[in-house]
């Protein structure tokens, strides 16, 4: 007779979670414990993880956090502010009990939606076709990954080099010089700015597998981004660039430096990150050489009758959005980590 399935939360034994993580290939760098922390403490959300036992130890995992909603109202998301998230299990039937119990707390708690940011589909739930991930294979060779960049990408990287850029990697010591280039960008595409306190808390949960790569021309800092290395991935997750640098190629020589930074390191998997469909970052992508695999974002509604669309396209934020852009710097950065928070 199979022995039961028992539901505990993270907080009841997070060694035990992590060491999950570590040993499921599907679990992700958004899977970790510290990451369900930094983000609940950050934009104060409520975490609400749980993971399901058997035989005396963890067979699947579920990260759930409880975020607010506009105009009212909560929501469980699995993960917020993360790419990928989900239930990672064993097998069908523990994945299905974490399900079930995500359905009852939603209920519990009055949510108007659980949100599930999987990789693969889950069966009988409807979802959102608009996000994509870019990962592709990192060569052993310089010469073998320049290769297999697309031509006017490489044309692009060499006029940065020719323009006398150089990238410096560091971590926590290039902090300020990051946040400024990436409060200024995001603020740029009229999209909040978080708070600077979240980066340092990352630095403090992830010391070894945090790092910041910046972009200088003549000692001038033009673009930088904050990068995860995870299990032999590079994650660049945060990141921007001044206008002023990009007639020298800023951004295609920034990914480059990052892609060899990997190779060097041993890393296997270049993750270029989520973008929507049809927007700039993903022709950047795909000009890099890298092609779309669609991100199966799922609901389960609860209260609410339709699945949510906060994307930057929904017509409702258009003005919103373009006031942003003309917002002053010094305001942005101050009122961006209070509404960020309503768009997990």
């Amino acid at each position: 007779m199979p022995t039961s399935i028992s539901i505990r939360s993270r907080a009841a034994d997070p060694a035990a979670w992590d060491e999950f993580v570590r040993s499921r290939p599907a679990a992700t760098f958004f899977h970790r414990s510290a990451w369900q922390e930094v983000v609940s403490k950050s934009f104060g959300y409520t975490d609400r993880s749980i993971a399901a036992w058997r035989d005396g130890s963890i067979r699947g995992i579920l990260p759930l956090v409880q975020v607010p909603t506009l105009p009212w109202g909560s929501a469980l998301v699995s993960s917020p502010q993360a790419v990928y998230g989900g239930p990672v299990a064993d097998d069908d039937a523990t994945r299905d009990a974490l399900l079930a119990q995500a359905a009852r707390e939603g209920e519990r708690l009055g949510v108007r939606y659980v949100e599930y940011r999987n990789v693969h589909a889950l069966p009988d739930l409807p979802g959102r076709d608009l996000y994509v991930t870019f990962r592709r294979e990192i060569l052993p060779g310089v010469d073998e990954n320049m290769a297999a960049i697309p031509r006017n990408q490489r044309r692009s990287i060499r006029i940065g080099t020719k323009n006398e850029l150089t990238a410096v990697h560091g971590g926590r010591e290039l902090l300020d010089e990051f946040f400024r280039i990436y409060a200024t960008s995001v603020r740029n595409l009229g999209t909040p700015v978080f708070p600077r306190a979240l980066f340092a808390a990352l630095f403090g949960a992830f010391p070894e597998e945090t790092g910041i790569l910046l972009v200088r021309r003549r000692g001038v800092a033009l673009a930088a981004v904050l990068t995860f290395y995870d299990r032999g991935e590079v994650l660049p997750y945060y990141g921007g660039s001044l206008r002023e640098g990009w007639r020298y190629g800023v951004n295609d020589f920034m990914y480059w430096s990052l892609l060899v930074r990997g190779m060097e390191l041993g890393a296997r998997i270049f993750d270029f990150g989520r973008s929507k469909r049809g927007s700039g970052s993903f022709d950047f992508k795909r000009h890099w050489g890298f092609e779309p695999t669609a991100l199966a974002y799922q609901y389960a509604l609860i209260r609410q009758r339709s699945i949510p669309d906060l994307s930057p396209k929904n017509p409702k934020f258009s003005v919103a959005i373009e006031c942003w852009k003309r917002m002053p710097l010094a305001l942005a950065t101050r009122l961006g980590p209070v509404l960020v928070r309503y768009f997990p």
